[in-house]
């Protein structure tokens, strides 16, 4: 990538954000944050209250803009599941002067309660948890890519995050 972009994965718990956006992050060789890692690092990890899911965010957010200040590309994973949690990342973008990439992970309903009911060492999300984001979800209402995990190989999925990411590529002219 030659311009840096500020990249968001978005998606259910579930729908495969975290396995996509660390094969993402290989392949373009970018830092990759994730908000259960950051939960867990800040000692947050079971609290999901309104005041300690402002805080992953918030050091999410505080993350992604020393990346931003070093002029390198970053890819934010979380359930981004509300506009108000998304608007401060739409705003950093701006402040920079970078594309902001939203891709969306969705996957079939049963698909993600089979993969909630194994053990995740970087998710503590069940199929209840899954449910109440679900009720409580509100859709993107920003140009983004969507992809279906449940059905399309990671390298094929790399592969359309890839081309879509060309599509923010700025052309610089030598003169």
């Amino acid at each position: 990538m030659k311009s840096p972009k500020l990249i968001l994965i978005t998606g259910l718990p579930g729908s495969g954000k975290t396995t996509f956006a660390r094969a993402l992050s290989a392949a373009l060789d970018i830092k990759h944050l994730n908000s259960d890692i950051i939960r867990k690092n800040i000692g947050r990890w079971g609290n999901y209250s309104p005041t300690s899911k402002s805080v992953v965010y918030a050091n999410l957010l505080r993350e992604a803009e020393a990346c931003l200040e070093r002029d390198e590309s970053v890819i934010v994973d979380a359930t981004f599941y509300t506009k108000l949690l998304r608007d401060p990342y739409e705003q950093l973008a701006k402040q920079y002067h970078v594309p902001i990439v939203w891709i969306e992970l969705l996957a079939d309903e049963e698909v993600i309660r089979q993969r909630v009911s194994y053990h995740r060492p970087d998710s503590e999300a069940d199929f209840d948890v899954y449910l109440k984001l679900k009720a409580d979800y509100e859709p993107l209402d920003v140009p983004h890519l969507a992809i279906a995990s449940d059905h399309a190989c990671i390298g094929k999925m790399v592969g359309a995050a890839k081309n879509y990411l060309n599509l923010f590529e700025i052309p610089t002219f030598h003169g």
